[in-house]
C-alpha cells in the first residue's frame, strides 16, 4: 500500500528541519512540505482549509475550538515558544517607562487574537496590574496597509479599538509618532539599533523574561501542529505517526545545537545561550506533549476566555486528538 502523500505547511526551523530534509520520517506519509511564513499558513488554513498538516496559531486554533468549526485536531507539538517581553515597543518622547505608563496611550497591534498577544496582554495584567481597557488600541497592518482579523472576535467590556487610517501601517505610525508603543509578535522594520526613537519598553527583555519563568514556570507556546480533521478520523494511526516524527526532528535539532565545535546557527554567544537556557529551565528546555505543558495550557485557555477572543473556557483535552495524550511503555 502506497504511503500518503499529504500537503505539510510548516516553518523553516531548526526543529522542523528534519521533516522537511527526511532524516526524519513520518509512518506512513510522503510529505509534500511547503516552508512558510506563519501569517501565510494561518491564514490560508483558517480562511481556507489550505493544508493536510500545518502549524497553526494557538489561539486561532483555540478559538476555532471554542466555536465548534475547527477543520483541523491538534498535536501537542509547540513548534514555535517564545518570551513576549521583546514584544512591547516604545517611542522614547512616549513618557512610557514602565509599563504602568501604558494606560492612556496609544498603542498599535496587527490583530487582538494573536497568540504573542494574548501573553502579552496576560503577563501585563497579572504583573503590572495593567488592563486592556486602560489602552487606546489602534489595529492594522505591520508593514502593509489593508490587515484584517482572521478570525472574528469579541472585545471584552471597556476595551476600544480602532482601525487605522486606509493605506497607514503601525510601522509608519510608530516611526512618525502618531502611536505611543507597538506591541505584537513580528517587530516593526523601523526597529533597527540605529533608530534613536524606539527602544523596548524592558531595558533587558531577556532578564525580565527569566524572572518570570522562574516565578510561573512558563515558557509560553505559540504554535501547535494541526492535522486535517477528516485525515485524523480516516486514518486513527496518523496522528501519533506526526507527533512521532516530529519529536524525532526536535531531538535531532537539539543534538545539533548542542554540537559547538563549529556552530550550527549563524549568531555568537551559542553555547552560552545553550548553557543559560538549560541552567534556568532544564535540558528539555523545548518541551512537546500536553501532560508536559499542562500548566502552561491552563494558563493560557483561561486568558484567552478572559480576553473575548473564546466564548467558553476550553479544556486542554479538546485541543488534541486523544491518541496523542498517552504513549506506549515497554
Amino acid at each position: 500500500m502506497p504511503n500518503l502523500k499529504l500537503s505539510f505547511a510548516i516553518g523553516d526551523y531548526d526543529r522542523n528541519r528534519a521533516i522537511i530534509d527526511g532524516r526524519a520520517l513520518v509512518d506512513g506519509v510522503d510529505p509534500v512540505v511547503m516552508k512558510l511564513s506563519p501569517e501565510e499558513i494561518f491564514f490560508r488554513a483558517m480562511r481556507h482549509e489550505a493544508f493536510d498538516v500545518c502549524e497553526l496559531s494557538l489561539s486561532s486554533f483555540t478559538l476555532r475550538v471554542a466555536r465548534g468549526d475547527n477543520p483541523y485536531v491538534g498535536i501537542p507539538v509547540f513548534l514555535s515558544r517564545a518570551f513576549r517581553h521583546g514584544s512591547i515597543i516604545v517611542r522614547k518622547d512616549s513618557g512610557i517607562q514602565a509599563p504602568a505608563d501604558l494606560a492612556g496611550k496609544r498603542v498599535g497591534t496587527p490583530e487582538w487574537q494573536l497568540t504573542a498577544n494574548v501573553w502579552t496582554r496576560a503577563f501585563l495584567q497579572d504583573d503590572f496590574n495593567v488592563q486592556s481597557r486602560d489602552i487606546h488600541w489602534l489595529r492594522g497592518g505591520v508593514e502593509e496597509p489593508g490587515r484584517v482579523e482572521k478570525l472574528k472576535t469579541s472585545l471584552p467590556d471597556g476595551v476600544v479599538m480602532e482601525d487605522i487610517p486606509a493605506g497607514r501601517t503601525l510601522g509608519d505610525m510608530l516611526d512618525r509618532g502618531d502611536i505611543d508603543a507597538y506591541i505584537g509578535p513580528r517587530a516593526p522594520l523601523c526597529f533597527t539599533t540605529d533608530n534613536p526613537r524606539l527602544r523596548w519598553l524592558f531595558d533587558d527583555p531577556t532578564k525580565a523574561a527569566l524572572d518570570y519563568y522562574q516565578r510561573t514556570k512558563i515558557f509560553p507556546i505559540m504554535h501547535l501542529l494541526g492535522v486535517r480533521r477528516s485525515l485524523a478520523e480516516a486514518h486513527p494511526w496518523l496522528p501519533v505517526a506526526l507527533q512521532k516524527a516530529f519529536n524525532q526532528s526536535k531531538a535531532l535539532a537539539l543534538e545539533a545545537l548542542a554540537d559547538t565545535s563549529a556552530t550550527k546557527v549563524t549568531l555568537p554567544f551559542v553555547d552560552e545561550q545553550l548553557r543559560l537556557a538549560q541552567t534556568h529551565m532544564g535540558l528539555d528546555f523545548w518541551t512537546y506533549g500536553a501532560h508536559e505543558n499542562q500548566h502552561v495550557l491552563e494558563y493560557f485557555l483561561a486568558h484567552h476566555h478572559a480576553q473575548g477572543i473564546s466564548n467558553r473556557l476550553v479544556g486542554i483535552s479538546e485541543l488534541f486528538h486523544p491518541a496523542t495524550l498517552e504513549t506506549y511503555r515497554i
